[in-house]
């Protein structure tokens, strides 16, 4: 059973005076325990970037950069295809501007997780997912890499012994093959109901996927989508449900350093 989990968002989904995420950051920000800071290809600008940085240093948030393909008209869900090294540098670039926002605000940069289709294209693209971690090594060797714990990103960045935390998708749909089912848009979901499925995830290690049958999963950290119908809902009843049934939620680099100790 799992006794510390991180809780992970997506935040500063929106520029200027356009938000697309369901419930304010300012909201959301007192429930998580991680934030995936959008870092302006998908979602994000740099007056975003800045404020979600300071309610990260607030709460006593890990703050991580959020980087995607260029793809402001999609939201970063569509594939573009492009050279490995070329979208190793877009989300260089993007971890940059994010970590000097954290700069400013005296909070560091706790984990990069790559957005939408650039997430799950790292997760089956092994020269892809070897390149960042290579370049990660290289500029930030101790900022945590998110994703899947089937994704062959977890193990390029094992076998190169970089830190990674892998993520467990509350409002999201698995596969037999342990991978979510993409999608574009999120469903209404039971807030209940997907707390007791985090729970069960943290008590026995397994999920249920679209075809009715468990799977194993590891992870360390639980994720829900700011631009789920109801994100305040639900990030409110995952945490509610794991405290009160022993399961602390701190940021993804604490619970790493209790699981490697």
């Amino acid at each position: 059973m799992r006794k510390i989990v991180d809780l992970n968002c997506d935040m500063g989904e929106g520029f200027g005076h356009w938000s697309y995420g369901d419930a304010p950051d300012e909201d959301l920000m007192a429930v998580i325990s991680s934030a995936n800071v959008a870092t302006g290809f998908h979602a994000g600008d740099p007056n975003s970037m800045n404020r979600v940085a300071g309610l990260a240093k607030a709460h006593g948030v890990g703050l991580g950069a959020h980087p995607a393909y260029n793809d402001l008209q999609g939201f970063g869900r569509r594939k573009i295809d492009a050279a490995d090294d070329e979208l190793v540098n877009d989300i260089l670039y993007q971890v940059g501007a994010l970590r000097e926002f954290g700069r400013r605000h005296d909070v560091p940069l706790q984990h990069v997780k790559p957005h939408g289709a650039l997430y799950m294209e790292a997760a089956r693209n092994e020269d892809l997912s070897r390149h960042l971690v290579e370049t990660l090594q290289a500029t930030a060797p101790d900022l945590i890499l998110f994703c899947m714990g089937a994704a062959i990103t977890h193990e390029v960045a094992r076998r190169h012994s970089h830190p990674v935390v892998r993520e467990f998708y509350s409002d999201r749909e698995y596969g037999a093959d342990g991978m979510i089912v993409f999608t574009r848009k999120g469903a209404q979901m039971d807030p209940e109901q997907i707390a007791q499925k985090c729970l069960r995830a943290c008590r026995e290690g397994v999920v249920e996927t679209v075809d009715g049958k468990d799977i194993e999963v590891e992870f360390e950290s639980i994720c829900f989508h700011s631009d789920t119908p109801g994100a305040l809902e639900i990030g409110r009843a995952i945490r509610k449900t794991l405290t009160e049934n022993g399961i602390a939620i701190a940021p993804a680099a604490d619970v790493l350093a209790q699981s490697n100790s």
